[in-house]
């Protein structure tokens, strides 16, 4: 962990920075408070700055073995899905807020299983950085194969992003699909083609 980043001090000073730079009055009651809250806010929803993605592997590494060769064997042939994962983050060109995003996450099983509930908490981790969507998806890939000790992993993430609907362009219905795909997903288009029939 990098103690040395999300300073609240720092961030505390740079929303009074930018109140004095936006605001007439930044002493005005509505805004006094700010400063803290704009820490607050950035220190929760930029928490996986402060993790690498091995550190984050080692987080939630929360897996099953498999009992015996024959449930791995069995299990090495099944694919399994998780999809409509709701994350947000903030694009590092803009700062401006990604959201809307829906994560699927697909694996084949080499020795062990993830407590589901734990590729949740991975995507939501890696959505907490200044992040780019590409990124978000690879980083995620990275994270499941440290894991589950396999490279057949898949990341589908669909998502608006606020540098594209609320500024510039202003395409307010625009959203942007990409995917990570290693392993046997990238070489087996029957089962990819199966794996983006689930999500």
């Amino acid at each position: 962990m990098n103690k040395k980043l999300l300073n609240r001090e720092k961030l505390e000073e740079i929303g009074r920075m930018f109140l004095e730079a936006v605001d007439e009055n930044p002493d005005r009651e509505g805004l006094k408070e700010t400063p803290k809250r704009f820490a607050k806010y950035w220190m929760e929803l930029l928490e996986g700055q402060k993790y690498t993605n091995k550190e984050i592997a080692k987080m939630f590494d929360k897996c099953f073995s498999l009992n015996n060769e024959e449930e791995c064997d069995t299990l090495k042939r099944d694919l399994v899905v998780e999809s409509n994962i709701h994350i947000f983050s903030h694009c590092e060109h803009h700062l401006a807020l990604m959201y809307d995003m829906k994560v699927a996450v697909a694996y084949i099983p080499n020795d062990r299983i993830i407590g589901l509930s734990k590729i949740a908490r991975i995507a939501e981790m890696v959505g907490k950085r200044l992040q780019l969507q590409e990124r978000i998806g690879s980083d995620i890939n990275e994270i499941m194969q440290i894991i589950l000790h396999t490279k057949n992993v898949a990341v589908v993430i669909e998502g608006k992003h606020g540098c594209m609907t609320a500024r510039g362009i202003k395409a307010r219905e625009a959203v942007t699909k990409t995917s990570s795909l290693s392993g046997v997903f990238q070489t087996d288009s029957k089962l990819r083609q199966e794996m983006l029939s689930l999500i």
